[in-house]
Order: C-alpha cells, then structure tokens, then sequence
C-alpha cells in the first residue's frame, strides 16, 4: 500500500471517530462534576451579583521598599479578613493581586463606608495589661483565672496536673538566647498558663474563677497594673453591660479610643467563648515587635509556641510592664495583645521579661501559632494601603447589567449564526455544532473554577466570552476557505479537505497564540476587573484550539464522505460551479519507454 501523501495523515481520515468521543467524554465529565458540586452556574463577580469592590495597593514607608513581600502581603490579608467577617459579612473576599495589590469583594448588603474604613486603615496592635475578665453573655458563667507558676523552670506538663480539667491556655516567657531556658536564672524561663484555674487563689485576685470573687471589675490593683488610677466609674458600667456574644458589640468595643486611655474590649477564649476585658493604657506598641515567628519548641513539651523580638525600645518597655504585672495577683498579672480593638491572646507572667524577647505558650496547633504570629507581624508591617479604586453596585444595577451582558451576546451569535448560514450554507451544519460545544466547555469550566479557583464572572469577563465568539467563528472560517480554495484548483472534497487542513492548522495556531499571548500580558500587567476579561479571553482562546482540533476537523472528515457534500451540493457551501473551479486535468499515462512518443494532454 502507497504511503499517504505530505499533508495528508491516514489516521486522521480513518479514525476521526476517536477525537469526537473524546470531546463528549471531557464534556460528559465537566458536566458531571458541575452537577456533583452542586456549582451549576458561574459564580457572579460584584458588578453583576451586586456589592462593593475595593483595590487596595500598598505603599511601604520610605526606605522600606522591600516590605512589599508575599509573606507581608498574606499577614494583610489575613488581618483585612478579620475585619471583613468583624462586619458580619458572608461570602466576601480578600485576596492579593500582583505584587502590591489586595482586593476586598463584598457582596451586597454590607455598608459600602463602613467597610472602606474597616480594610483602608493600617491595623493598630497593642500590649494592654488586664485589669479585669470574665466570661461575656447573659448565661456567663465564672472563667478559669489565671496564676503565676512560683517556679519559674516549671514545665507544662507539671501545670496541667494542677489544672483541674480546665483545658490549657497561654503563657509568656522569656527566651533570652543568652539564657537558656532550662536555667532558673531571673532571665530564664518563666512558664504561667493564662488559662489555669488557680487552685489556690491569691486574697487579692479578682479573678471570677475563684469561688470567692464577685463578677465585677476589680480596682484594688489597678496602680501597678498600667492604669493611672482606679477603673473609671462609666467604664465599669460599659464593662457590665457588655454583652460581646452579640456581633455589632464586638465590632464597636474599644474602638476610637487612645492607647492612653483605658478601654473594654472582646475576645476569644480557647474554648471558644467570648471574653469580656477592662484593660489598662497601651503599654507597649504593635511597632515595637521587630519579629514574630511560630516555632515548634523541641527542647520541652511545650509543643508549637510563638517567639517575639522586641526593638531595643520596645524591649526596655515589655521589661517594665511584665515587672510590675508579675507583682499582681490574677488576673492583673496578664496582658492583652489587642488587635483593631479585639484581644486576640492574653498570656501573662510571674516575672519580668528583660530579655528583649519572649514567647507565648499554651498548646497551641500550628494553626493557631502561625495565625498569632501573623498578627504580631502585622503590628510591625512598614506598609500602608491606599484606595486605588473602590466600585459599588446595587443588586438590581447587577442584575441589569448581567441581562444587557446577555442580550449582547445573544445578538453577537445570532449574527454569527445568519453570517454562516448565508456565506456557507450547509457547512454551518459543521460551524453551530462547533460553536455549541465551545459554549458548553466555557460554561461548566467557568461554573467549576469558582469554587476551586475563586473566579467570579464579572461584566468585563462576560465582554471577553463574546469576543470568543468572534475568535472561534474565524477558525472556521479559515478552514473552509482552505478547503474551497482546493476545490477551486479542481480537487474533490475528501483530499481537499485533507490538503487543507495543514495550512488551515498553522494559520488557526498563530492566530490563537497571538490572541492567548495579549491575554496574557493583560492579565500579568492589570488588576481589577480587567483581568476578568484577560482571563476569559484566554480561557477560550485556548478552547477554540481544543474545540477546533478534536470537533470541526473530525466532524468535517466525516461529512466530506457524505453525497451531498462529496458532490458538491449548490447548498453545501462547497459547489464547484459556484466557487469557480477549475476543470479536473486528466493526463494520458507516462510511456514506459521514448519510444512511446510523446505524452498527449487533454482537457476533459
């Protein structure tokens, strides 16, 4: 048997079957997934779903420059997150974009200024001394104080035995690198667990762990605990009416007011309950910590901890405030670390920590260290963030402009539809079929790359699909004039088709490159929505390839062995008298010998 000719490739014209059963089960399986997550329409982006969307970009501090890092960025990032759900926001998102940039998306029913003040400003981190807790709600129960260890080379395991089922918390302790820990040295190790139950509790506490002690805020320790005088009598009544169970309470507590002043505020316990505080003036600032890190301590069973690094500044006032709160008896021996206004640990001491640095114990999981760790980082973050754009839609404005989306699409496929059926006729039996396909492989990736990916369809993106319309109806197109121009130079269609396709295929893959690679450049060079359209017209760009390859090839393979096609239907798109094609040349067979005389050619 003859080998096929260049051009030509025998399996593509023997077996073409095969690429449109492998098209129908990518189809059949992205469909199927769709289905089974239970995610059967594209997830809609602020614009159309209606929201606020705010483009944040970070700005460091002069001489800072390299504080704009992936690790500074995801610690913002986690710190805006909180701020977000603060409002009691469901389904937004918080995320980096390039290098220096965060996007804050919240869906509708959140207010718009209320949550440009929340995630534009720099967070402020704390160390506040406690002067008073308890459990917060109307069903509050007594909490577990909190003790000094006198043995400061205690081990944690040696507290939990004293610690009466009350499941451990946090504690701070010296890590002088000069010292090590294992000594007893004043420098040394100073272990406390700030969720203890105090089995002998101090004539003084207030803790309301203790049988003994009232619910209410105490003033007998205040002068040694930061304060500069007994708790203020309105500061007390706001700290026994305040109810942080309730979300708009924790949002509003201690906000507006200044580190010098004495604040109340909220929490969460290990446990998972709300905790109410009365803290003292700022002793020591969030721009204090020179570095925060979770670690996993090897040398005891204290498990994963976090280790901080005070500035020479910051170190000589952490020496100050925990000498004097390691002479208080509970719970105005702990500190709060508050952030934006909530505590988000409360370890304390039973000794001065002059070291310059510290750690924090209290079983934490990897987790809940690292999540600490990022917020004493943040403290310390040289940035600040500058609104670049803020974008706020109405739910009905989106639901309008999804339809106008919509229509605008319907109209640019119609167009294309009549196109080819009047300038190809037949051949957009081949071109519909094609461009159903591309619709459906856009539709269930995009439903499916919401949940795993995050991409929301905005109304640039949807722009973007209907300018893939465009695209994939020119790669037809530059087929089946490949094809006609075979038949115009008098071939028949199945080798016009198979002669063509290789011109075609390059032509199409250039074309789609150059399409795929501005896409690209858009995406990398621009934020915001418009990358929603870079995305989009690189995802079908890339599908047009696959759509093109393994359906329009294949289908039009198969058709070209149908009569009306092979012969040139005048409805098929393909008539010869039509196309002004060349009369077929049949040539006499070449003599086997000069002796056969001439060769003799004649037109049919």
């Amino acid at each position: 048997m003859a080998a096929p000719k260049k051009g030509r490739s025998a399996g593509a014209q023997s077996k073409p079957w095969r690429s449109l059963v492998l098209i129908l089960i990518a189809i059949v399986a992205l469909t199927g997934a769709m289905f089974a997550s239970g995610h059967t329409a594209p997830r809609l982006g602020i614009d159309l779903a209606g929201g606020t969307s705010i483009t944040l970009r970070a700005v460091p501090e002069r001489g800072q420059e390299s504080a704009i890092n992936k690790a500074n960025m995801d610690t913002a990032v986690s710190i805006m997150e909180r701020r977000v759900n603060g409002l009691g926001v469901s389904e937004a998102e918080v995320q980096t974009q390039g290098n220096d940039n965060i996007i804050v998306n919240i869906p509708k029913g959140t207010n718009s200024q209320q949550a440009r003040e929340q995630v534009g400003t720099t967070a402020k981190l704390y160390f506040r001394p406690v002067l008073a807790t308890d459990l917060s709600g109307a069903a509050a129960t007594p909490s577990p104080s909190s003790s000094a260890s006198a043995d400061p080379s205690s081990s944690p395991s040696d507290e939990a035995g004293d610690d009466n089922g009350t499941s451990g918390g946090e504690k701070a302790s010296s890590t002088d690198s000069a010292t090590p820990s294992a000594t007893g040295s004043p420098q040394g190790r100073a272990v406390t667990d700030g969720l203890k139950a105090d089995a002998t509790p101090s004539a003084g506490s207030t803790a309301s762990g203790s049988p003994e002690a009232s619910t209410g805020p105490s003033t007998d320790a205040t002068a040694d605990s930061g304060s500069d005088g007994d708790i203020p009598a309105a500061l007390q009544a706001q700290y026994a009416t305040l109810d942080c169970t309730k979300q708009d309470v924790r949002a509003t507590a201690g906000k507006g007011v200044k580190p010098s002043e004495p604040t109340v505020a909220c929490g969460e316990n290990s446990q998972g309950q709300w905790q109410k505080y009365i803290l003292g003036p700022a002793a020591v600032d969030g721009t204090d910590v020179k570095k925060a890190q979770a670690v996993f301590n090897t040398q005891t069973a204290a498990g994963w901890t976090v280790t901080m690094e005070f500035t020479s500044k910051g170190a000589k006032k952490f020496a100050d405030i925990t000498g004097k709160l390691a002479q208080n008896p509970s719970p105005q021996n702990q500190f709060a670390i508050v952030l934006d206004g909530n505590v988000v640990s409360d370890p304390y001491v039973s000794q001065a920590l002059t070291g310059g640095n510290a750690e924090i114990t209290g079983r934490f999981s990897q987790e809940e260290a690292q999540s600490l760790a990022n917020m004493l980082s943040y403290g310390a973050l040289p940035l600040t963030f500058r609104e670049d754009s803020v974008t706020t839609v109405t739910a009905a404005l989106g639901s309008d402009q999804l339809r106008a989306g919509l229509i605008a699409g319907a109209i640019g496929l119609a167009l294309v539809v009549v196109y080819l059926l009047v300038f190809y006729r037949g051949l957009s039996i081949i071109a519909i079929p094609s461009l159903l396909v591309s619709a459906i492989l856009t539709y269930t990736i995009m439903s499916l790359l919401g949940p795993a990916i995050g991409f929301a369809l905005n109304l640039p993106a949807v722009c973007g699909a209907i300018v893939a319309i465009g695209i994939t109806a020119d790669s037809f197109i530059v087929f089946f004039e490949r094809i006609r121009d075979e038949i115009r130079e008098g071939r028949s269609l199945r080798p016009a088709v198979e002669r063509g396709w290789p011109r075609a295929r390059r032509t199409i893959l250039v074309s789609d490159f150059v399409s795929f690679l501005a896409a690209a450049v858009l995406f990398v060079v621009t934020v915001g929505k418009v990358q929603g359209f870079a995305f989009t017209l690189g995802l079908t760009t890339l599908l047009d390839v696959v759509v093109v390859f393994l359906f329009t090839k294949p289908l039009m393979t198969i058709l070209a062995r149908r009569k009306f096609f092979a012969q040139g239907h005048k409805w098929s798109g393909l008539d010869p008298k039509s196309l002004g094609a060349k009369p077929p040349l049949r040539r006499t067979r070449r003599p086997s010998s000069p002796a056969a005389g001439p060769v003799e050619t004649k037109e049919a």
